[in-house]
């Protein structure tokens, strides 16, 4: 009877149309593939039932989140190598065959490999087996309603407060930081282990302050911060520049830590933390607005009436700070669709956005754009931190979220790093502001608010 790795690696190789990138090791014991780096564990024939009625990355993650199949060796190693099968680029997809159809000609037995023989090695065709509970449940109705939107929001940030802390840090900042210049420069370099909590917390405090001083804040200014998370940035402007702060979030548990953190920092006459949709926001006029992270839950349908709104609570002259992920654009962008571990995972209807529409949607509302800057290698170097955190208390991670879970926020933060690095996923920071009526912006003269950390 053939090895099982061996079998497999056939299996898979006909589906990538490419070599196996990555070594595999079978329950049975037998392995296939290059001998050098990770090596993929799959542990029961249960991950092939899952890839085998879902053979994309989809697939893959089920058996993931499930621990079916693991990783020995380097992670990031891994889901590079991967990235060019089936965490591929958008720009990629567009030219090839999509895995289930490369699946679908396999079984017709045009391609390399047979499913015939992994059928009997499996005793013919399993039933699918039930998605780890971890997955999010069908949703109905049209998406980005605030009903939706609540859910989907429950979904990704109602893990527990005490998770994310393990995770992110004292900082409590789920965005990408503002790392000192060296640091970004070593980005590929192998030097990411040297990255420890108290310097990520430093790269946070850093990014705060570059918003806060990109948005020239003053004492006495009214913020807006739209999707507020668990208060970071509005606690370091009011304590900063002493403006007064209204943040807004959907999630009802960072909400209440939020405001705990408020109160215990002595802010609670400067901070005002509300659960609430920026589309009920109704007191404005403010005098700045600050946005970080959070358009990407707004989706493409929606974000019209996203800049339309933050424009009309702007007052004249005010400014508005969009910090946002974005993707490569694609030449069919009709041919864009969500991921599918994230939609189901992560960010269910989440949405990302070449960076060019997203500045023509921001003037489209009325905004003058004044800056745009990419943090690209910035988030990479963050989203290793975050994965440092999570690994270094992993087993604390488990107790506070589930093993699948955890499984979850490795995969996904560990693959989003990957994605940074290799430019399929960048970040932007958007500065622009609400003209006067005869066209004054009370901008400086620079060209650029300075990015540096004052000596």
């Amino acid at each position: 009877m053939p090895e099982t790795a061996g079998v497999l690696a056939r299996y898979i190789e006909g589906m990538l149309g490419s070599p196996l990138p990555v070594r595999l090791r079978t329950w049975d014991g037998s392995e296939s593939g290059p001998a050098d780096g990770p090596v993929l564990v799959l542990r029961t024939p249960r991950a092939v039932r899952r890839l085998l009625w879902q053979p994309d990355d989809l697939g893959l993650a089920r058996a993931w989140v499930a621990g079916e199949l693991t990783v020995e060796g380097d992670l990031y190693v891994f889901l590079d190598r991967l990235s060019g099968a089936l965490w591929e680029s958008e720009e990629q997809r567009e030219d090839r065959p999509s895995p289930l159809a490369r699946l679908t000609s396999a079984v017709r037995g045009v391609t390399a490999g047979s499913p015939a023989e992994l059928l009997r090695l499996l005793g013919g065709l399993p039933l699918p087996l039930p998605h780890p509970p971890e997955e999010a449940g069908r949703r109905r109705g049209r998406a980005h309603t605030r009903r939706r939107d609540r859910t989907a929001v429950s979904h990704h940030y109602d893990v527990g407060n005490d998770f994310y802390r393990l995770v992110l840090g004292p900082s409590f900042v789920y965005s990408c930081a503002y790392w000192p210049e060296h640091t970004v420069r070593t980005l590929g370099a192998g030097d990411h282990d040297r990255l420890t909590p108290p310097t990520l917390e430093l790269a946070q405090h850093d990014k705060l302050d570059l918003v806060c001083r990109k948005l020239g804040l003053r004492p006495g200014q009214r913020l807006l911060d739209v999707g507020c998370g668990w208060g970071s940035m509005a606690m370091h402007a009011a304590a900063t520049c002493g403006v007064h702060v209204t943040g807004v979030t959907i999630s009802v548990e960072q909400a209440e830590l939020a405001r705990k953190r408020v109160a215990e920092a002595g802010l609670a006459d400067l901070v005002e933390i509300r659960v609430q949709d920026y589309r009920d926001v109704t007191d404005g006029p403010y005098d700045a607005i600050s946005s970080i992270g959070m358009a990407e839950h707004v989706g493409a349908e929606a974000y019209r009436t996203y800049a339309g709104r933050l424009h009309a609570l702007l007052r004249p002259g005010g400014r508005l700070l969009n910090h946002q992920i974005a993707r490569r654009p694609r030449r069919v962008e009709e041919s864009y669709r969500l991921n599918g571990f994230i939609d189901r995972y992560v960010f269910p209807d989440g949405e990302l956005s070449p960076v060019g529409p997203t500045v023509s949607l921001l003037e489209e509302a009325g905004f003058e754009v004044r800056d745009v800057e990419a943090l690209r290698e910035h988030y990479a170097l963050t989203l290793r931190a975050w994965v440092t955190n999570l690994e270094q208390n992993w087993a604390e991670a488990v107790r506070l979220a589930g093993a699948g879970r955890a499984r979850v926020w490795r995969l996904y933060m560990a693959a989003s790093a990957v994605g940074f690095e290799r430019n399929n996923l960048g970040v932007n920071q958007v500065l622009a502001l609400r003209t006067t009526p005869d066209g004054g912006s009370g901008m400086p003269l620079v060209a650029r608010v300075p990015t540096a950390p004052e000596a």
